[in-house]
């Protein structure tokens, strides 16, 4: 899931160019729009699963979301899949399936490794753990699939009208650090669309997402992730708001902290809508 200089140059035309964060789509460049529509591509989020292959568990997490990092000095880009939430569990007991002292459960698989966020109702040591693929639930089975056909819905009509019409959605968002010369592409389903038909406007609010945090280099580089919502309006910029350590205030006073989404923030981005299917 780590790609070589020339991969990387293959990988970051298609991540630029084929989900349209480098094209440009204003009025000279309309005509072209149904050509550059034809290199899109995105995960078909409802097809794509992540598999263990050890004996004692073939797990099958669904995937929930992809971030794409590009070290532009390195030459070097890495996928992160980012997994569907479960609650820590008795695997297969004989009863008592749930642990009493539970916690959320998210997995992360990027270049060879699972981070794991474990989130309980508490502040904890175990909240963020990295480990070899190999040592979790065997080599990862990857079952990737690119959704057959790729819509782009560049104007507020074409995302209001998919919307209306039931289609997925899917979302793109590119930001990037120009000091470190690290950039990355989160791709993500579109859970919660809002459309206003009085403004003429859509406000896409989704989540949870693997923040990459660009401003350095971590090692490994899966460290960087966190577990975040996005959310945007327009194509040029997003808000996120990450989880972690969030005091709990009762009459100015901080009781204690929990794990929560909080102290949002807004970055400059490329933002595209998509829309796997015809409209």
């Amino acid at each position: 899931m780590t790609r070589t200089r020339r991969e990387f140059l293959e990988t970051s035309a298609t991540a630029l160019g084929g989900s349209c964060l480098g094209a440009n789509l204003g009025p000279a460049g309309a005509e072209g729009a149904e050509e550059v529509a034809a290199t899109i591509r995105c995960l078909d989020y409802g097809r794509s699963f992540i598999c263990g292959t050890a004996p004692f568990n073939c797990v099958r997490f669904w995937v929930e979301s992809r971030t794409t990092v590009f070290d532009d000095q390195a030459g070097t880009s890495t996928d992160y899949y980012q997994c569907a939430s479960c609650k820590s569990e008795n695997t297969f007991g004989e009863k008592d399936l749930f642990y009493a002292d539970n916690y959320d459960f998210l997995p992360i698989l990027g270049e060879g490794y699972w981070l794991v966020f474990r989130r309980p109702a508490r502040i904890s040591d175990r909240y963020r753990t990295i480990r070899k693929a190999e040592e979790m639930w065997g080599a990862p089975n990857m079952i990737l699939h690119d959704a057959a056909e790729v819509t782009l819905l560049d104007t507020f009509e074409k995302i209001r009208d998919a919307t209306a019409a039931g289609l997925p959605l899917v979302t793109q968002t590119e930001i990037r650090n120009e000091e470190t010369g690290l950039r990355a592409v989160i791709e993500c389903p579109s859970k919660t669309m809002n459309i206003s038909l009085d403004k003429s406007m859509y406000q896409v609010d989704t989540g949870p997402i693997a923040f990459p945090d660009l401003s350095k280099r971590f090692d490994p580089r899966i460290d960087c992730l966190s577990v975040a919502f996005v959310v945007f309006n327009a194509p040029h910029f997003a808000d996120f708001i990450i989880e972690q350590p969030t005091p709990v205030v009762e009459d100015g006073q901080e009781k204690c902290q929990i794990y929560h989404f909080s102290a949002p923030f807004s970055l400059p981005a490329k933002n595209v809508v998509l829309a796997p299917g015809r409209l």
